[in-house]
């Protein structure tokens, strides 16, 4: 019952049994309390035992009833911290929250250590948690998300999933940010973005393009570039554009035979092996695209010239395939020695 409606309905009782005492007894009683004579209406003296039962009452549930609201309060509270802490926790970045019922604290204090994922849209969400479940869901399925709109940007730390997620959504679909992300210094953005970047990049642009980005471009996708001369013509590759290339990523053995076997088929022999030439002197992992080379374009004295300034341990593989050759045996390099393995 609330208090207000209790005052009422206990007033309203004791009004009308003292009423009812005074028609039975209208006189007046005097009682003596501490030397004061008190002379009252009888009525009045039945129901003084009424009013301090009512009175001790309502202290009585007064305060227990603030007792139950500040309680309350604390409930409420702690339900608003859990909400925060559930919504940081939703966008991976954990925030430390204090809480004011053990209950309560014993186990949310484990959403400062955690990431939740949401599986799919939730009813029945808050509009604060049901948004960014839905900005997630978004980010997860593909779609990019602009979350400056939301004011989220500045609330997601560069290694943020979430964050990387949405931009790489964004590199499949805005070229422009593919450019951006080329331009930035590599402190701007993650790796993982940085990568993705460089291997669409690789995929679409020509290299008198890709050579403004030359300092960011690794041995895998200056490959992709090069494998696309066998199907792409304008792509604008020159010697020079080669050699700036070579010099500027760091490339392995397999990378050099792999680039021979592909320019081989862009430039001239001459051109090629003057340049292969030149890489093998500078970089000995270039020694064995150099001789495959030269066994493709059937220079058999180039060869024994460079295997004897070797030792006889140096390029079995090679010398192997020489000796059939001098022999007169009609063996081509492909026939003993695949051309990923050379190395």
């Amino acid at each position: 019952m609330r208090l207000g409606l209790y005052i009422f309905a206990s007033l309203t009782l004791t009004a009308i049994i003292g009423a009812f005492v005074y028609t039975i007894n209208p006189n007046h009683y005097i009682v003596d309390i501490m030397g004061v004579n008190l002379n009252l209406p009888v009525a009045v003296w039945a129901i003084v035992p009424m009013v301090f039962l009512l009175v001790f009452t309502i202290i009585h549930m007064s305060y227990y009833g603030m007792k139950g609201y500040f309680k309350l309060k604390k409930w409420q509270r702690d339900a608003s911290t859990l909400n925060d802490a559930l919504y940081w926790s939703l966008l991976h970045e954990p925030k430390e929250q204090k809480y004011a019922i053990e209950e309560i604290a014993s186990s949310a204090v484990l959403l400062k250590k955690s990431a939740v994922e949401a599986k799919d849209n939730v009813e029945g969400l808050s509009p604060r948690l049901a948004k960014v479940v839905n900005i997630i869901h978004k980010i997860n399925n593909g779609e990019y998300v602009d979350l400056r709109e939301h004011k989220l940007r500045n609330v997601l730390s560069e290694g943020n999933p979430i964050l990387i997620r949405n931009r790489l959504n964004r590199l499949h679909n805005d070229e422009k940010f593919v450019e951006e992300v080329m331009q930035s210094s590599n402190d701007t953005f993650s790796k993982e973005v940085q990568a993705e970047a460089l291997a669409i990049f690789a995929k679409r642009e020509n290299f008198t393009k890709a050579k403004k980005y030359i300092e960011r471009f690794d041995a895998k996708n200056f490959i992709v570039m090069l494998k696309r001369l066998e199907e792409e013509e304008e792509l604008e590759l020159t010697t020079d554009v080669l050699d700036s290339f070579v010099e500027a990523v760091k490339l392995g053995c397999r990378d050099f035979v792999e680039i021979a076997n592909i320019t081989k088929k862009v430039f001239s022999p001459v051109e090629n092996l003057s340049r292969f030439k030149h890489y093998q002197q500078e970089n000995p992992k270039a020694q064995n695209a150099y001789l495959y080379l030269l066994f493709e374009y059937e220079l058999l004295d180039e060869v024994s010239a460079y295997l004897e300034e070797h030792e006889h341990s140096d390029f079995i593989k090679f010398r192997a395939l020489y000796d059939l050759k001098r022999e007169n045996m009609s063996y081509n390099l492909d026939d003993l020695v695949d051309t990923n393995s050379i190395c």
